[in-house]
Protein backbone atom coordinates (compact mmCIF):
# COMPACT_ATOMS: atom_id res chain seq x y z
CA UNK A 1 0.00 0.00 0.00
CA UNK A 2 1.26 3.38 -0.70
CA UNK A 3 2.03 5.85 1.98
CA UNK A 4 0.53 9.79 1.12
CA UNK A 5 1.79 12.58 3.46
CA UNK A 6 -0.68 15.58 2.82
CA UNK A 7 0.04 18.73 4.53
CA UNK A 8 -2.86 21.11 4.78
CA UNK A 9 -3.59 23.81 7.62
CA UNK A 10 -7.86 24.02 6.05
CA UNK A 11 -8.89 21.15 8.32
CA UNK A 12 -12.20 20.34 6.25
CA UNK A 13 -10.25 20.11 2.77
CA UNK A 14 -7.16 17.79 4.79
CA UNK A 15 -10.18 15.61 6.22
CA UNK A 16 -11.72 15.26 2.88
CA UNK A 17 -8.42 14.53 1.18
CA UNK A 18 -7.57 11.92 3.66
CA UNK A 19 -10.76 9.79 3.53
CA UNK A 20 -10.95 9.89 -0.33
CA UNK A 21 -7.21 8.96 -0.67
CA UNK A 22 -7.77 6.45 2.04
CA UNK A 23 -11.02 5.18 0.03
CA UNK A 24 -8.74 4.94 -3.51
CA UNK A 25 -6.28 2.81 -1.51
CA UNK A 26 -3.52 4.59 0.70
CA UNK A 27 -1.96 4.90 3.50
CA UNK A 28 -2.82 8.49 4.77
CA UNK A 29 -0.68 11.19 7.43
CA UNK A 30 -2.03 14.52 7.74
CA UNK A 31 -0.23 17.47 9.17
CA UNK A 32 -1.16 20.87 9.19
CA UNK A 33 2.36 22.39 9.40
CA UNK A 34 5.25 23.23 6.81
CA UNK A 35 7.99 23.13 9.53
CA UNK A 36 6.34 20.06 11.03
CA UNK A 37 6.11 18.41 7.43
CA UNK A 38 9.60 19.07 6.73
CA UNK A 39 10.25 17.61 9.81
CA UNK A 40 8.40 14.15 9.79
CA UNK A 41 9.68 13.99 6.14
CA UNK A 42 13.39 14.04 6.96
CA UNK A 43 12.92 11.53 10.11
CA UNK A 44 11.02 8.90 7.91
CA UNK A 45 12.80 9.76 4.50
CA UNK A 46 11.57 7.67 2.05
CA UNK A 47 9.28 6.39 3.79
CA UNK A 48 6.34 8.11 1.85
CA UNK A 49 5.54 8.02 -1.67
CA UNK A 50 3.98 11.11 -2.59
CA UNK A 51 3.29 14.02 -0.86
CA UNK A 52 0.11 16.36 -1.51
CA UNK A 53 1.53 20.13 -0.25
CA UNK A 54 -0.41 23.11 0.35
CA UNK A 55 1.62 26.12 -0.44
CA UNK A 56 0.35 28.73 2.12
CA UNK A 57 0.79 27.34 5.82
CA UNK A 58 1.49 27.82 9.19
CA UNK A 59 5.50 27.03 10.04
CA UNK A 60 7.13 27.41 6.33
CA UNK A 61 5.19 27.57 3.18
CA UNK A 62 5.47 24.90 0.56
CA UNK A 63 7.61 26.50 -1.89
CA UNK A 64 10.40 26.08 1.15
CA UNK A 65 9.15 22.76 2.36
CA UNK A 66 9.75 21.36 -1.55
CA UNK A 67 13.00 23.43 -1.76
CA UNK A 68 14.42 22.25 1.42
CA UNK A 69 13.96 18.95 0.31
CA UNK A 70 15.11 19.09 -3.06
CA UNK A 71 18.55 21.04 -1.50
CA UNK A 72 18.88 17.43 0.58
CA UNK A 73 18.64 15.04 -2.73
CA UNK A 74 15.14 13.76 -1.13
CA UNK A 75 13.28 13.23 -4.49
CA UNK A 76 9.88 12.35 -2.72
CA UNK A 77 7.06 12.93 -5.80
CA UNK A 78 5.43 16.51 -4.94
CA UNK A 79 2.13 17.92 -5.71
CA UNK A 80 1.26 21.16 -4.77
CA UNK A 81 -2.06 22.53 -3.95
CA UNK A 82 -2.07 26.40 -4.83
CA UNK A 83 -4.92 28.52 -4.47
CA UNK A 84 -2.33 31.26 -6.81
CA UNK A 85 -2.56 29.88 -10.36
CA UNK A 86 -0.97 32.46 -12.10
CA UNK A 87 2.06 31.15 -13.96
CA UNK A 88 4.04 32.94 -11.97
CA UNK A 89 3.17 30.97 -9.21
CA UNK A 90 3.07 27.67 -11.16
CA UNK A 91 6.90 27.97 -12.23
CA UNK A 92 7.58 29.25 -8.77
CA UNK A 93 6.76 25.41 -7.61
CA UNK A 94 8.33 24.05 -10.69
CA UNK A 95 11.23 26.03 -9.51
CA UNK A 96 11.62 25.14 -6.29
CA UNK A 97 11.39 21.41 -6.72
CA UNK A 98 7.21 20.43 -7.96
CA UNK A 99 6.51 17.73 -9.97
CA UNK A 100 2.91 18.86 -10.68
CA UNK A 101 0.79 21.30 -9.61
CA UNK A 102 -3.25 21.77 -9.05
CA UNK A 103 -4.87 24.95 -8.34
CA UNK A 104 -7.96 25.23 -5.92
CA UNK A 105 -10.41 24.52 -6.69
CA UNK A 106 -9.52 21.44 -7.77
CA UNK A 107 -11.68 17.83 -9.24
CA UNK A 108 -11.21 14.97 -6.78
CA UNK A 109 -10.95 12.99 -10.25
CA UNK A 110 -8.36 15.10 -11.12
CA UNK A 111 -6.20 14.92 -7.46
CA UNK A 112 -6.57 11.16 -7.21
CA UNK A 113 -5.37 10.43 -10.64
CA UNK A 114 -2.58 13.16 -10.14
CA UNK A 115 -1.58 11.19 -6.97
CA UNK A 116 -1.47 7.98 -8.65
CA UNK A 117 0.80 9.04 -11.47
CA UNK A 118 3.67 10.32 -9.08
CA UNK A 119 3.12 7.08 -6.74
CA UNK A 120 3.67 5.03 -10.18
CA UNK A 121 7.18 6.84 -10.49
CA UNK A 122 8.50 6.54 -7.24
CA UNK A 123 7.25 2.84 -7.65
CA UNK A 124 9.39 2.72 -10.83
CA UNK A 125 12.13 3.80 -8.68
CA UNK A 126 11.87 0.89 -7.02
CA UNK A 127 12.09 -1.91 -9.32
CA UNK A 128 9.96 -2.94 -12.12
CA UNK A 129 8.43 -5.93 -10.30
CA UNK A 130 6.62 -4.14 -7.31
CA UNK A 131 5.40 -1.06 -9.69
CA UNK A 132 3.62 -4.00 -11.52
CA UNK A 133 1.99 -5.25 -8.36
CA UNK A 134 0.71 -2.70 -7.31
CA UNK A 135 0.21 0.10 -9.63
CA UNK A 136 -3.52 0.41 -11.08
CA UNK A 137 -2.45 0.90 -14.57
CA UNK A 138 0.48 -0.36 -16.47
CA UNK A 139 3.84 0.99 -16.25
CA UNK A 140 4.54 2.85 -19.13
CA UNK A 141 8.15 1.87 -21.61
CA UNK A 142 11.18 3.54 -20.11
CA UNK A 143 12.67 6.18 -23.15
CA UNK A 144 16.33 7.07 -23.03
CA UNK A 145 17.54 9.80 -24.48
CA UNK A 146 21.53 9.72 -25.58
CA UNK A 147 23.33 12.79 -26.48
CA UNK A 148 27.23 14.25 -26.55
CA UNK A 149 27.86 11.52 -23.94
CA UNK A 150 25.30 11.53 -21.45
CA UNK A 151 21.78 9.88 -20.88
CA UNK A 152 18.56 11.07 -19.89
CA UNK A 153 16.41 8.53 -18.30
CA UNK A 154 13.07 10.13 -18.95
CA UNK A 155 10.95 6.97 -16.99
CA UNK A 156 13.62 7.64 -13.63
CA UNK A 157 13.95 10.84 -14.05
CA UNK A 158 17.56 10.68 -13.81
CA UNK A 159 20.45 11.64 -15.81
CA UNK A 160 23.96 10.64 -16.45
CA UNK A 161 26.71 12.79 -17.23
CA UNK A 162 30.45 13.21 -16.42
CA UNK A 163 30.67 10.35 -14.68
CA UNK A 164 27.87 10.86 -12.34
CA UNK A 165 24.27 10.19 -12.25
CA UNK A 166 21.70 13.49 -11.03
CA UNK A 167 17.95 12.73 -9.81
CA UNK A 168 15.80 15.36 -11.69
CA UNK A 169 12.52 17.10 -11.03
CA UNK A 170 9.88 16.71 -13.57
CA UNK A 171 10.52 19.80 -15.11
CA UNK A 172 14.04 19.72 -15.61
CA UNK A 173 13.76 16.05 -16.94
CA UNK A 174 11.08 17.36 -19.28
CA UNK A 175 12.99 20.58 -20.40
CA UNK A 176 15.98 18.63 -21.20
CA UNK A 177 14.61 16.45 -23.33
CA UNK A 178 12.82 19.35 -25.08
CA UNK A 179 16.38 20.29 -25.80
CA UNK A 180 17.88 17.20 -26.96
CA UNK A 181 14.75 16.73 -29.25
CA UNK A 182 15.52 20.11 -30.95
CA UNK A 183 19.24 20.02 -30.48
CA UNK A 184 20.79 22.27 -32.93
CA UNK A 185 17.70 24.26 -33.22
CA UNK A 186 17.20 27.97 -31.40
CA UNK A 187 14.34 27.49 -28.71
CA UNK A 188 12.85 30.72 -27.33
CA UNK A 189 11.91 31.36 -24.09
CA UNK A 190 8.18 31.03 -25.30
CA UNK A 191 8.21 28.16 -26.94
CA UNK A 192 9.42 26.36 -23.77
CA UNK A 193 6.58 27.83 -21.81
CA UNK A 194 3.94 27.12 -24.16
CA UNK A 195 5.63 23.69 -25.24
CA UNK A 196 6.72 21.95 -22.16
CA UNK A 197 4.96 23.66 -19.56
CA UNK A 198 2.21 24.22 -21.56
CA UNK A 199 1.37 28.14 -19.90
CA UNK A 200 0.17 30.07 -22.73
CA UNK A 201 0.07 33.47 -20.54
CA UNK A 202 2.53 36.35 -20.74
CA UNK A 203 4.91 35.43 -18.25
CA UNK A 204 8.17 36.34 -16.19
CA UNK A 205 10.53 34.10 -17.83
CA UNK A 206 13.41 34.20 -15.33
CA UNK A 207 12.18 31.11 -13.98
CA UNK A 208 13.40 29.34 -17.21
CA UNK A 209 16.59 30.65 -16.85
CA UNK A 210 17.12 29.85 -13.34
CA UNK A 211 16.22 25.72 -14.74
CA UNK A 212 18.93 26.44 -17.15
CA UNK A 213 21.35 27.38 -14.49
CA UNK A 214 20.90 24.01 -12.94
CA UNK A 215 21.02 21.87 -16.28
CA UNK A 216 24.28 23.42 -16.98
CA UNK A 217 25.71 22.44 -13.43
CA UNK A 218 24.57 18.80 -14.61
CA UNK A 219 26.19 18.63 -18.20
CA UNK A 220 28.77 21.32 -18.29
CA UNK A 221 32.51 20.81 -17.84
CA UNK A 222 32.86 24.62 -16.76
CA UNK A 223 28.96 26.05 -16.21
CA UNK A 224 30.41 29.23 -16.27
CA UNK A 225 31.07 29.19 -20.00
CA UNK A 226 28.79 26.57 -21.14
CA UNK A 227 29.28 24.68 -24.50
CA UNK A 228 26.36 22.51 -24.53
CA UNK A 229 23.51 24.53 -23.48
CA UNK A 230 24.20 28.32 -25.46
CA UNK A 231 22.40 31.25 -24.52
CA UNK A 232 21.15 32.90 -28.16
CA UNK A 233 20.48 36.71 -26.97
CA UNK A 234 17.20 37.97 -27.15
CA UNK A 235 15.66 34.87 -27.82
CA UNK A 236 16.36 31.29 -26.05
CA UNK A 237 18.67 28.58 -25.91
CA UNK A 238 20.41 26.04 -28.25
CA UNK A 239 21.24 22.39 -27.38
CA UNK A 240 24.72 22.52 -29.47
CA UNK A 241 26.18 19.03 -30.07
CA UNK A 242 28.84 20.40 -32.30
CA UNK A 243 31.07 23.82 -31.00
CA UNK A 244 29.57 26.25 -33.52
CA UNK A 245 31.41 29.41 -34.60
CA UNK A 246 31.36 32.12 -32.05
CA UNK A 247 29.78 34.94 -33.99
CA UNK A 248 26.95 32.58 -34.24
CA UNK A 249 26.09 32.77 -30.93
Amino acid sequence: MSRILIVEDEQHLAEGLRFNLAADGHDVHVVGDGAVALALLRAERDQFDAVVLDIMLPGKNGFDVARALRGESDFVPILMLTARARPEDVLMGFESGADDYLPKPFELAILLARVRGLVRRRQWLRGPAEALKTAPTPALPAETLEFAGHRLDLRALELHANDRAYRLTVMEAELLAYLVRHAGQVVSRKAILEDVWDLHEDTDTRAIDNFIVRLRRYLERDPARPSLIQTVRGVGYRLVLQKLPQDHL
